[in-house]
This record gives structure tokens, sequence and C-alpha cells, in this order.
């Protein structure tokens, strides 16, 4: 795995990429079209936009062709063989990519919301205060992504992440530590889940 960043900055994107949508007849949610360009890239930018200088992408389903068909220059690619077994083990394949890197904590964010800007992800990132931080976007009061992630909490997490639950199961237990902000102002947080839904892509 090519790693050619900065260890500088202490919250790393976390980008999970590897769904083969299903629901959308197979099609890899990373190749949908958005804006003219693959979605991933799209996701990427964003998280990029908010500040994190490293992005790790998980990647499964149709993976080589998402790298072929994707700019994905200047992040770290993330193989989850095991993706359909759902976003669990996409959570699990990239906070372990991120042990060793000085990161201390993962914005995690999902590559089928693009209705989640980087003014959205900023403000979560900027939620940021140490390894045990624990922070999540919320959409009038309800928690929803991103979510930022502090390295204390990884192990924990990586341990819950079972089916599609991914960290679900880990903030639900830990509620009381979550920083919840607000984000409904500035972002709508749809998924691209069946065909109804590509009417939000451009």
């Amino acid at each position: 795995m090519k790693d050619n960043q900065s260890n500088g900055t202490p919250v790393a994107g976390l980008l999970l990429a590897a769904g083969g949508g299903r629901r959308l007849g197979g099609r890899p949610k990373a190749l949908l079209a958005h804006r003219g360009r693959p979605l991933v890239e799209h996701a990427v930018a964003v998280l990029r936009a908010a500040g994190c200088t490293r992005v790790h992408v998980v990647l499964g389903a149709a993976a080589d062709t998402v790298r072929e068909r994707a700019d994905l220059s200047g992040c770290v690619l993330v193989d989850n063989p095991d993706w359909a077994a759902g976003m669990g083990s996409s959570l699990r394949a990239g906070l372990d990519s991120l042990a060793g890197t000085g990161a201390r904590a993962a914005l995690v964010s999902l590559v089928d919301q693009p209705g989640i800007g980087a003014e959205a992800v900023g403000r979560v990132r900027a939620a940021y205060r140490d390894e045990a931080s624990l922070a999540s976007a919320a959409y009038a009061g309800v928690r929803g992504h991103p979510v930022l992630l502090g390295s204390a909490h990884w192990p924990g997490v990586a341990a819950a992440a079972t089916g599609d639950r991914g960290a679900r199961a880990y903030l639900k237990a830990h509620e009381e530590a979550i920083t919840l902000v607000e984000c409904g102002d500035v972002a709508r947080p749809y998924d691209i889940d069946t065909e109804a839904d590509l009417v939000h892509l451009e």
C-alpha cells in the first residue's frame, strides 16, 4: 500500500467506498456518475476541502475498475476483499490501515452521501480535541454521518463492527461521550441506495 502522505495532520479522512450497489442492480456506488466524474472522486474532494490532507479510501466491489476510472491520486487505497459482508468489514479494514500513520482520529464518511458537503464535514472535523474524541454530525438532532472516531476508540469500534452496522453499536454504547455537531442547516444526509435515489446525482 503506497503511502506518500504527511503524518502532520491528526485527523485522517476515511472514506468507505466498497459497496456493490445491490439495490442499484449491482452498480458499485463508487462509480456512479456525479457532476461528470465517479462519485468516489467527489467524496474524496469533500474530505480534502474539509481539511483532511490524509485520505484513506476503502475499495471493494469492482476495485480494479474504480482504480482505472477514478482519479484517486494522493489517497491511500485500501482493498477490502470481504466487502460483501457489509460496511463493518470496510470500517475495520480502514481503521487497520490507519494504524501506525500518526493519525489520532478518523473522520469517517460514506461514498453514497453527496448531499453532505465540505462545510458539514469541516464542522465535525473541528470537534477533534485528542485521541479520545468522539463526534458525529447531527441532522435536526438525529445522529448521522460523518463520524469522528479518536484513535483510543478504534479497537472497540473494530470489535463491534459487524455486518452493515459499522460503528453504530459502539456509538450507541458510548452515546454520552459523543459530541453532536448540528449540520442540518448546511447538508442533506440522504443515501444513494435505490434507483429512485439517483435523482440526487447530477
